[in-house]
């Protein structure tokens, strides 16, 4: 039997051992950076970002019906290439399948003029339905969807444009969230009122990624 004392020394000894190995990944890191910095003193690195914001500038493009093929295109080539061996996306490298994505990633392909029986697009459209289809996407993505006419408004959260009436005083006042939430919820209530219906000039639905088919998806 280990006695208390060698007990306590194994114990130094492994917190020793610790302390030393993340000692040389913090001046391995700051050597690294030190490295990347520009003459001036500043630092430059590429924006990097999840598959959904390169697939809502494709459906901004389509919602407006201001079309941009070649820019369009490249970004289809990023989504294809991002696209994990499950046939989804992810929110971070190495993470989990994400519906949300997955779904904006493959409404985006779609809508770039991909063919949905390719097969990374059969791959992504049997990932979505496993997991029960679009109808189970977020608030975000069905708000998208509804946008495009692809699920009705009831299927997005009530918004009451009124909110922004509510006195200071009141357990909600738009001054009591943050800067981030309110740029999200002032538009969202505009959304939800006015519920306009984008352009989609090639008329492209995801009919195929819901398990159960609403009579008011217009779109094919």
């Amino acid at each position: 039997m280990q006695s208390p004392e060698s007990g306590a020394a194994a114990k130094r000894e492994i917190g020793d051992s610790i302390d030393d190995a993340l000692d040389q990944t913090i001046a391995e890191a700051a050597t690294w950076l030190a490295e990347q910095q520009a003459e001036d003193g500043h630092w430059v690195f590429e924006l990097e970002a999840d598959a959904t914001m390169s697939s809502e500038y494709i459906f901004l493009n389509h919602y407006l019906g201001e079309i941009n093929d070649d820019i369009e295109h490249k970004i289809a080539r990023y989504l294809r290439r991002t696209q994990g061996k499950d046939g989804g996306w992810r929110l971070f490298p190495g993470g989990d399948f994400d519906l949300n994505a997955t779904v904006k990633a493959y409404y985006a392909l779609k809508l770039v003029g991909d063919d949905p029986d390719a097969p990374h697009m059969r791959r992504a459209r049997q990932g979505v339905l496993v997991r029960g289809g679009a109808a189970r996407a977020n608030v975000f993505t069905r708000i998208t969807l509804a946008l495009f006419d692809q699920v009705p408004w009831r299927a997005t959260p009530w918004m009451r444009p009124e909110a922004m009436l509510l006195p200071q005083w009141a357990p909600f006042h738009v001054s009591k969230v943050s800067y981030w939430s309110r740029t999200v919820m002032v538009p969202l209530f505009v959304l939800a009122t006015l519920k306009p219906r984008a352009c989609n000039p090639r008329c492209i639905g995801i009919r195929e990624l819901f398990l159960v088919f609403c009579s008011h998806q217009r779109i094919p």
